[in-house]
């Protein structure tokens, strides 16, 4: 059975380097293509927050996608059978995140995933295996995502334009706004990031000091304390770029690379919010099904409600994303960054936090998103704002069709492997 395991967490281990590959791109991509970051960057800032993410908080994804998406119930008297499909759905759906990521294209590894598990699932019992409920959220979550995310982010674009980049005097619109942007910045992705990262500290101040206190006071407190601190250091470097930059005779030219720059700073920090969530939320679509496996192995028995995730796994899928992001994550991050619209670090900004204030309202309706599709909605929106005709609807052709066929792909891909090993094998 080591040999069995071993082989499965490689596999586990290539989904998480091709999940990798295609989906960092969706924290990193629009901040190359801003010029916010370079390439070499994006790739080290994603791989440690990817990590960090997938490591501390990547358990809660991977339990759900363990024990919801097929009836494990159904599966109880025959665990061998759901150790087979869940290899399966690995095999499947590492196959069909390369075949993406070789053509550039982003797609959903929570479609893939979901699909796989639906498409062995069928094969194996029925379609009464299969968690119907879980499908259409899932298929509504597709439609709303990118039309909610590029409705966001047109309107902060708009804005913004406005505001500050239409004024005639860039600088000082950009000063007076600063606060609010701070404010708006820590604030979308604070409330997805800080609980999680403050709860030890409350837990400790409940149970061994003895103070109680509201579960969201501290969260609160450092998303106040770093937004004042994002702005007073926004301020001193907004007015050492102005001071150095500007001359006597033109007091205009250096304006615009001020702005851009600044936002620039923004945008690069609004990608590593985005980055250390899509760790802590998607690395469960690798090794949901490895750690299936692990417990069977070390039960007996199908998990059916939740399961402690080894830590040994996590930890395997935080490397797994890393290596794909940097080997083979170029692609991808050309396809948001560059190939749909020309960004510039404002419109970029705007992109991502339209991606994660979609991703956020989702989370409070609870419905499934795809990160994917929410920041190339995020980014269509800035394009419908700055001009339609700027638009490669090309690119986004190949998209769409990359999303519509996901879960069907990964459902057929799946059903075929497994049949073919219950032949074989079972």
């Amino acid at each position: 059975m080591s040999y069995t395991l071993l082989s499965v967490a490689l596999l586990a281990f290539y989904v998480a380097w091709n999940l990798g590959a295609n989906d960092v791109a969706n924290a990193m991509g629009t901040s190359v293509g801003s010029k916010a970051v370079t390439l070499k960057q994006a790739l080290i800032i994603a791989g440690v927050l990817e990590f960090t993410g997938a490591v501390l908080f990547g358990h809660e994804v991977t339990e759900t996608l363990a024990t919801k998406i097929a009836n494990p119930a159904l599966f109880a008297a025959t665990p061998q059978i759901f150790v087979a499909g869940m290899v399966t759905v690995l095999i499947s759906c590492g196959v069909w995140l390369q075949i993406a990521t070789s053509r550039g294209l982003p797609v959903s590894s929570s479609h893939a995933v979901v699909g796989a598990i639906a498409g062995f699932s069928w094969v194996a019992l029925g379609v009464d295996a299969i968690d119907w409920s879980s499908i259409k959220l899932i298929t509504i979550g597709w439609i709303l995502t990118p039309l909610i995310s590029g409705a966001i982010a047109a309107l902060f674009y708009s804005q913004i334009k406005h505001w500050i980049l239409d004024q005639p005097n860039q600088v000082v619109q950009l000063q007076e706004w600063i606060p609010w942007l701070s404010t708006l910045l820590l604030g979308v992705f604070g409330v997805i990031v800080l609980p999680s990262l403050t709860e030890p500290l409350t837990n400790f101040v409940i149970e061994q000091v003895g103070f109680t206190i509201p579960a969201y006071d501290i969260p609160l407190l450092t998303g106040a304390v770093a937004a004042v601190g994002l702005t007073i250091i926004s301020w001193q470097q907004l007015g050492e770029k102005v001071t150095t930059g500007q001359t006597e005779e033109s007091t205009q030219s250096p304006m615009p690379n001020s702005v851009e720059r600044l936002f620039g700073r923004f945008q690069l920090l609004s990608a590593c919010f985005v980055a250390f969530a899509h760790g802590s939320n998607d690395v469960g679509n690798a090794i949901a099904p490895l750690a299936a496996i692990v417990y069977i192995n070390r039960t007996g028995s199908v998990p059916t409600d939740s399961i402690t995730i080894p830590i040994w796994i996590l930890i395997l899928g935080g490397a797994g994303i890393v290596g794909g992001l940097a080997v083979w994550g170029k692609k991808v991050i050309a396809t948001i960054g560059e190939n749909i619209i020309a960004l510039q670090p404002s419109s970029g900004f705007c992109a991502e936090l339209a991606t994660a204030t979609t991703i956020l309202i989702a989370s409070r309706l609870g419905l499934p998103v795809s990160t994917s599709h929410a920041l190339v909605g995020g980014v269509v929106g800035i394009g419908l704002v700055q001009n339609i005709k700027s638009i490669k609807f090309q690119t986004l052709k190949g998209i769409a069709a990359a999303w519509l066929i996901t879960i069907p792909v990964s459902a057929v891909l799946s059903a075929t492997i497994f049949s073919i090993a219950r032949i074989l094998f079972l």
